[in-house]
């Protein structure tokens, strides 16, 4: 894959911890290292969202998820279908492992976790050396942007980067799923 203008200085900015808005399957989403406190409460501030919601996490790949994921608590059938669901826009919530803090859990027990077909998602999640908060673009309430031009100004200004680039296509976020019962979360 050719580089991709703008992808160092995401990924810059989310070392420093900074938040970033980049696009992803369906909306454009806010950014930021999961395991820096203070950029995740700046991200819940711009979104205007309560640390109690918890937040998702997207990867490029299953092993990016493994420190963060408790996958012995899945029974193994559990387990295989969540994996043989990505890379995809499937979003599970799965047991967390000890070592996710509550900024990213909030209220909840597990972790939502997704690993991204979305090339320019992968992209960012490899060259930053791990998974990312990933959560849409959007004042909490609002509808999320579906392209870098429904950015709202005020959000554009929040943020440390703009990774430019297209959604994946879809029509709407990605479903959300409870691993242990499969029961949908949200459709």
């Amino acid at each position: 894959m050719a580089p991709h203008p703008g992808l160092d200085a995401a990924v810059a900015a989310l070392r420093r911890g900074g938040v970033i808005a980049c696009p992803t399957e369906a909306v454009w989403g806010l950014g930021c290292d999961p395991f820096d406190e203070a950029a995740v409460m700046r991200l819940l501030a711009i979104k205007r969202r309560e640390v109690a919601k918890g937040l998702l996490l997207v990867a490029a790949d299953a092993a990016q998820l493994d420190r963060l994921v408790d996958w012995q608590a899945l029974p193994r059938e559990r387990r295989e279908a969540v994996l043989a669901s990505w890379p995809g826009a499937s979003t599970w919530v799965v047991p967390a492992a000890a070592r996710v803090p509550e900024w990213i859990t909030g209220k909840h027990d597990g972790v939502a976790v997704r690993v991204s077909a979305h090339p320019l998602v992968q992209a960012l999640c490899v060259a930053f050396g791990g998974a990312l908060v990933s959560t849409s673009a959007n004042a909490a309430g609002e509808p999320p942007a579906r392209s870098e031009a429904d950015l709202a100004p005020w959000l554009r200004e929040a943020v440390d980067a703009v990774l430019p680039g297209q959604t994946g296509g879809l029509e709407r976020p990605t479903p959300i799923r409870d691993a242990r019962t499969g029961a949908m979360l949200r459709d």
